[in-house]
């Protein structure tokens, strides 16, 4: 084939070499991703039927892009036959196939994170518990780790291990939680995400033979990104190759780095374990960044213990040193960020897209977008609210579930009465009441209200049978009409786009707008699966929406902008001109993570995955204080800076004896400060220059008549007069070149110079 010309040797061997277990370790910017086309490409031009493939990803957006590439080299027809996709939607279809043996029916629905929550915040509240201790997001995030482990519900609450971490959190009903929750998505025949990956392992445990069955189905195994993997999706794709033995995993143990989520770098590590005969092939030569950029990552990432060695190179160019900027304060460093993008985007042409912002935590972007906002610089913030997550999207997505799905409970309860039907929530209170007590779903209650008439008055259940009447006449519709003409009339029936109507703000003119926008995608499904052969009803494309990810559906209008993202989000991206913020010990490394060995190796890989982000040119940024609490505390640079040789940085001088915290009290032993002798002219003030790695901040206690100060906005000044007592007193300053002016000192950000 060609197409083997366009690779290195050690990418051509990965490609060439089909047959057995394979590990390919996939530095940044080394071409995985062709690898991954290619070898399938190469399976393909070899006689292997499509269908006997499965291509696993993490993204929709991956999954995509590899099968253009792969239609491209081999046909489309061809290419349309493979099964590949994200771990959730290649397991979800299976499970459509085989739903039946684990008591769903092929038509359930999945919850996104907030239907989660919601129903969550439900039994909390039926448990009459505290929900500041338990907290829905928190609780989400245990029961997620438990499926990831597969822990079901009834292990869970017979743990005692489990028990007593949950008490010692204050949490010790999380179990009760877990197992309610759990008998609601049955009722509503309805999945979480983690519940599409460890149902699939229940699948195959219960029923060897439908596992026998996809054993023999896939002969090839391809797993992208497999540092990435959790024990339950390690789990499947260990049973599902132990047939035939083929497969390929792809990634890097260098980029390891959401064990929050319960991936497991020990996937990786331990891959030849699990496969003794497997081979191991190492891409090595980076082609995104430059010598300097690839040579600094190396720097850092070879101070971890657990890894597999490997050293990549770039034959790029040399490229720019690493610019360090040294702030006195996280306002400051907002400032040079901006500064210095306003600077190359302008004198170099460059796109605001070509611009990364990277952070350890999304509350760092606050001061960010200040900064841009002044400069008038466009931004977006990455993994903002999705499209598909906006009110009037999910009340009408709602419709639609309920439509495909009737025992769906946060689908019935969001539209039961919207628009306004005169269904008030103490008459939804009592049929979750009721379902509750007969352990059926709230859909059943509604179909079954001549037998629980007592409940309701006559006109309220008037107005539920009529909203019940009216989901039935649109499950009949979506059997027969495709997505888009049945999307329609559920948008009109439903009284939906009149109610949207009668709003005329923009407020709610962007509604209507947006859900145009979703008929508008509706349409474009409908059509594109018409013309491909492929299911153009309601529930095919339910279940693409279900399915999405954070890398999914990016607008046009979106596209030049500066972008901001914390550093988890930016994995797998690339930007010609990337920088890393908040480079402070105790945020990045973050304070929590650097007890544990472990946890600190992580976070050294996290640091790596942002600086290989960059093709062109890296910088790097801190402050030297920061606000926390309310309170200003002095901050000292990051190891990560530290453990960069300093032939690859710019601008970057080790600081000595930099305290950890600041007390904003005056310290009656600190040494009287030694003041420069000064000329003080009407038209200029002349000061020496400071040295600014030498500044330490101080409070208005310490504030004094002839201090020379330094202020992050002003620079260097000589303190003329002081005026007013506690929170109102105030400091004339007279500034080098900024003029005099009068400071709150209770706001000001105020350094004195010590020698």
């Amino acid at each position: 084939m060609d197409f083997i010309h366009e690779l290195n040797h050690n990418q051509q061997a990965a490609v060439l070499n089909t047959e057995g277990a394979s590990l390919v370790i996939a530095g940044a910017g080394s071409g995985k991703t062709r690898v991954l086309t290619y070898r399938i490409a190469q399976l393909l031009s070899q006689g292997v039927p499509a269908y006997k493939i499965l291509a696993l990803t993490f993204t929709n957006k991956a999954a995509r892009e590899m099968q253009k590439r792969i239609a491209e080299l081999v046909g489309s027809e061809i290419a349309a036959n493979l099964w590949m996709g994200t771990f959730h939607s290649i397991f979800s279809k299976i499970l459509r196939f085989e739903a039946e043996n684990i008591g769903y029916s092929s038509s359930y629905t999945i919850y996104d994170t907030q239907d989660s929550k919601n129903l969550i915040k439900a039994i909390v509240k039926d448990l009459k518990l505290d929900d500041k201790i338990y907290k829905p997001s928190v609780i989400l995030g245990r029961i997620s780790m438990a499926k990831n482990n597969l822990v079901v519900a009834q292990s869970y609450a017979q743990s005692s291990r489990i028990l007593s971490e949950d008490t010692a959190a204050k949490r010790p009903l999380l179990g009760e939680i877990y197992k309610r929750y759990q008998q609601h998505c049955r009722q509503s025949d309805t999945m979480d995400f983690d519940d599409l990956l460890l149902e699939t392992n229940i699948l195959f445990r219960d029923h060897p033979d439908i596992l026998a069955k996809y054993q023999q189905k896939f002969s090839y195994i391809l797993v992208d990104e497999y540092q990435d993997t959790n024990y339950s999706q390690y789990l499947i794709i260990k049973k599902l190759s132990e047939q035939h033995h083929n497969i390929c995993v792809v990634g890097d143990d260098a980029q390891s780095i959401y064990s929050f989520r319960g991936a497991r770098i020990e996937n990786i590590l331990n891959f030849k374990n699990d496969y003794p005969d497997c081979k191991l092939y190492k891409l090595e030569q980076n082609y995104r960044s430059t010598t300097t950029i690839v040579n600094a990552a190396n720097c850092v990432i070879s101070k971890n213990k657990e890894q597999i060695p490997k050293h990549t190179f770039s034959e790029n160019e040399e490229g720019e040193k690493i610019k360090v900027l040294r702030a006195l304060s996280d306002k400051e460093e907002g400032f040079q960020v901006t500064n210095e993008i306003f600077r190359l985007a302008n004198y170099e042409q460059q796109d605001y897209s070509d611009f990364a912002i990277l952070y350890r935590t999304n509350a760092q972007s606050r001061i960010l977008e200040e900064a841009l906002r002044k400069r008038n610089i466009p931004y977006k913030i990455y993994g903002g609210q999705s499209f598909y997550q906006r009110k009037e999207v999910k009340d009408l997505l709602a419709y639609f579930r309920l439509t495909v799905n009737q025992n769906d409970e946060e689908a019935f309860k969001r539209i039961i009465n919207y628009p306004r039907r005169g269904i008030g929530d103490s008459t939804v209170d009592k049929i979750r009441e009721i379902a509750g007590q007969y352990r059926v779903s709230m859909w059943t209650v509604l179909c079954n209200l001549n037998k629980v008439g007592h409940a309701f008055n006559a006109g309220t259940t008037a107005k539920l049978q009529k909203f019940g009447n009216l989901i039935e006449r649109f499950k009949e519709l979506i059997s027969q009409e495709n997505a888009y003409d049945a999307a329609i009339i559920i948008a009109r029936s439903s009284g939906i786009l009149d109610d949207l109507s009668n709003d005329d703000t923009p407020e709610g003119i962007s509604r209507k707008e947006n859900i145009q926008e979703l008929l508008n995608g509706i349409k474009d499904f409908s059509e594109t699966a018409y013309k491909e052969g492929k299911n153009d009803k309601l529930p095919a494309f339910l279940e693409g929406v279900a399915l999405l990810t954070d890398q999914d559906g990016e607008k046009e209008e979106d596209q030049n902008k500066v972008t901001l993202m914390t550093i988890h989000s930016s994995k797998g991206l690339e930007f010609a001109n990337v920088f890393i913020t908040g480079l402070e010990e105790d945020l990045f490394p973050a304070q929590q993570c650097t007890i544990s060995p472990a946890a600190l190796e992580e976070e050294r890989r996290l640091f790596y995955v942002a600086l290989t982000r960059a093709e062109r040119r890296a910088f790097m940024s801190f402050a030297t204080s920061r606000y926390k609490n309310g309170q200003i505390v002095s901050s000292r640079p990051s190891r990560f800076i530290a453990e960069i040789d300093n032939e690859f940085l710019e601008g970057y001088t080790p600081l000595r004896d930099e305290p950890s915290t600041f007390k904003l009290r005056t310290d009656p032993n600190r040494t009287k400060i030694q003041r420069p002798v000064i000329t003080l002219n009407k038209a200029k003030v002349n000061l020496p220059e400071m040295d600014h790695s030498k500044l330490k901040p101080i409070d208005s206690n310490q504030v004094v008549p002839d201090m020379i100060i330094y202020h992050p906005t002003f620079g260097a000044g000589k303190v003329i007069h002081i005026e007013g007592l506690g929170v109102q007193k105030k400091a004339k300053v007279a500034f080098a070149e900024g003029g005099t002016r009068t400071l709150l000192l209770k706001f000001a950000k105020l350094f004195t110079q010590q020698d």
